[in-house]
């Protein structure tokens, strides 16, 4: 099964940006911007795009498929 990766924490750290700020820009909880970092959640494809936009980035360049 592959497993979705992110490059949130990066580009957070880059735009020097808390998960609370990520969060509210997006419209979720700061735990759910938690979760995906941990990748212990995976956003929906919605929120996947939110993320990608915030970041000014395609989705493929904030998340992608790898092998377990």
């Amino acid at each position: 099964m592959k497993k979705l990766n992110n490059r949130i924490k990066v580009l957070r750290a880059e735009k020097e940006i808390s998960q609370d700020t990520l969060a509210k820009a997006v419209e979720v909880s700061r735990q759910t911007i938690v979760a995906i970092e941990g990748k212990d959640y995976s956003p929906s494809i919605v929120l996947a795009l939110k993320i990608a936009e915030y970041f000014d980035k395609n989705v493929n360049e904030v998340f992608s498929l790898s092998e377990k």
